[in-house]
Formats: C-alpha cells, structure tokens, sequence
C-alpha cells in the first residue's frame, strides 16, 4: 500500500477536530473514584511449573472496572530480591495474555514486566483468561460498539479502567519499583498507553506504538479497515444515532488523553498503516503535553509498524528514564 494519508510534512502540525467533553476530567475522576470503592485485592500466585529458568512468574488477579476480577502476568528476573523499575504493558485489539513464555523481553532486560489480560478479548491471536461481565445493547460483531450510545455504558469505559487499576496493581508488588514505572503498548495497548498516561500522574515514561483510539472524527471516515470501520457497520443501521455516538466516543479519544499526558513519551507511527492511519497517531502526539515526546517513524509499513526495530528503539532509550 502507499502512501494514503496526510503527506509527512502535514503530519507534524496535523491536529485532530475532535471536540472534548467539558465534563471530559469530571467523568474520568469519577469513574476511578468509583473503581476504587471495590478493594484492589491484587494476588500474587508464584507458578512453579513454566519450565523457565531465568524469569519468575507470578498469575496475578485484581479488581477492575466494577470490582471484576482481571488477570494478569508478572514475570521477573529469577533471584529478584530488591524493587526493580516496571514495565506495565497493554495489548493489542483481540488478544489476552497468552502464556507467561511469550513474554520474556522485558524480564530479560532486567525490568518487571506486568501483562494486563483484556476483559472480553483474548480469542482471536492470543488467549485471555478474563471475562466482561457487563452486558450491552445491540452491538455491531466486536467490541467497538459494545454500550457505545452512552459513555457510562461504552466498553472501553471497563477497559481503560481496567489499565489504570493494572497499574496500581502492578505497583503494589514489594519487588517493583511504584517511582519508576512506564506503560507500553501496541496498537489498541498503545491506546490504553495514551489514556493511563494521561490519567495517572507520576509514571516515568509511556511508550505507545502505533496507537489506535485516536482522532475518532477522522479514523472512522479514512479507513475502511477494521476495528475503526466496526464504528461504521453500527451506524448503517443505527442511522439516527451518529450524533451520540460522535459524544461517546470523545470521552475516549486519545487525543484527550495525550493532552494530559505527563510523563516523556516516545511513540511510533508507520505511513501506511490502514488500521491506524499516521495522521491520528500525529494528532495524539501533536496533542501530548509533556515536552519530552519522541516519535519514530517507519515509512514502508503497515499495521506492523517498527515491531522489533521499535522494541530496540525502546530497550535503548527507556532504560535511561527508568533511572529514576
């Protein structure tokens, strides 16, 4: 595919007409207001049988959204025995946490390393082990759409929850390092990155990498790829319901949340990526308030993006802000 979008130079002062709720803050603050009247109740199981030898393993459980159980892996350098920086990381749109072996990457290089479940997900290229147990009205197939008519009831209310009480969880561990913490992801986890950093206040560092949830007004008109176009499937159905939908999903956008984003930031974006076109990475980027913001750009890829090229990029430059 070539180049679709914005040409390059247009990216860089590109910026999203996404309008935001005055009540944007006010319904974040309450929503986690309420998420922590449920006990986080993080547990922490040591597994014993992973047949790894140079990480440790713990299958974690803590209260989400609602006080819902969600899962999680904690995986550390085996011997562990003073707080080590961490590395809370989100996944992509359809996955869940698989298992504790595809995750050695960051224990390797001597971090923590907590894998956020996803609520609901986890069937399609990875296993979940976390049900949502909040129904919806009619949905189109997927989870785009799932309560979308009401930000009270829109899925991605539970989830990005979820990620923020993921991270409180992972700090409650006596072998993490709360001080020095960064939030990661790729596609929807980089999505999830943009909203917790902009939701809680004192990470180190949030690296999301061609992050999707962003720049809903333009996303849902430039590409026909799913998941953005799930938004698209409801609505030629759902055909007086456009303007709702348009103030649901403002709650959500990551241009929002990039806007209070408080902690350096390094993102990636590839210029022919279809799923989440360049300029809406641009315009969360664009939006990010914190001055300490790199972008990479990857200019023959897809939805791929910088995959291993970009893991490089982060081992050399997070370690450095992990510092403390």
């Amino acid at each position: 595919m070539a180049l679709f979008d914005l040409p390059p130079e247009e990216l860089r002062s590109y910026r999203s007409r996404s309008v935001e709720p005055e009540d944007f803050d006010a319904f974040w603050s309450a929503t986690l207001d309420e998420s922590r009247t449920h006990d986080l109740d993080a547990r922490f199981e040591l597994l014993a049988d992973t047949g790894l030898t140079t990480v440790e393993v713990y299958d974690v459980t803590f209260a989400g959204f609602g006080g819902h159980p969600v899962k999680g892996w904690l995986v550390l350098p085996a011997g562990t025995t003073q707080p080590l920086p961490l590395v809370v990381e989100f996944l992509g749109y359809g996955g869940g946490r698989g298992l504790p072996h595809s995750h050695l990457l960051w224990a390797s290089a001597g971090t923590a390393h907590f894998v956020m479940d996803t609520r609901g997900q986890g069937s399609g290229w990875a296993r979940g082990d976390t049900a949502d147990p909040v129904g919806s009205g009619p949905a189109f197939n997927g989870f785009m759409t799932r309560g979308i008519e009401d930000p009270h009831t829109y899925y991605y209310r539970r989830l990005i929850t979820d990620a923020v009480r993921a991270v409180e969880a992972a700090r409650s561990h006596p072998l993490t390092d709360a001080a020095r913490t960064a939030a990661i992801g790729v596609s929807q986890g980089g999505g999830l990155t943009i909203a917790v950093g902009g939701l809680i206040p004192d990470l180190a560092a949030i690296a999301p990498d061609v992050p999707f949830l962003c720049d809903f007004p333009r996303a849902t008109r430039l590409t026909d790829r799913l998941p953005y176009r799930e938004i698209g499937n409801y609505l030629k159905t759902h055909r007086h319901s456009a303007e709702r939908v348009r103030a649901t999903l403002a709650y959500f956008d990551g241009v929002h949340f990039a806007a209070r984003g408080r902690a350096p930031a390094l993102f990636s974006t590839a210029l022919e990526d279809e799923t989440c076109p360049p300029s809406t990475v641009f315009a969360a980027f664009n939006a990010y308030a914190h001055p300490d913001k790199e972008i990479e750009v990857y200019d023959f890829n897809d939805h791929e993006g910088g995959g291993p090229f970009q893991q490089a990029v982060q081992l050399a430059r997070l370690p450095r802000l992990l510092k403390g």
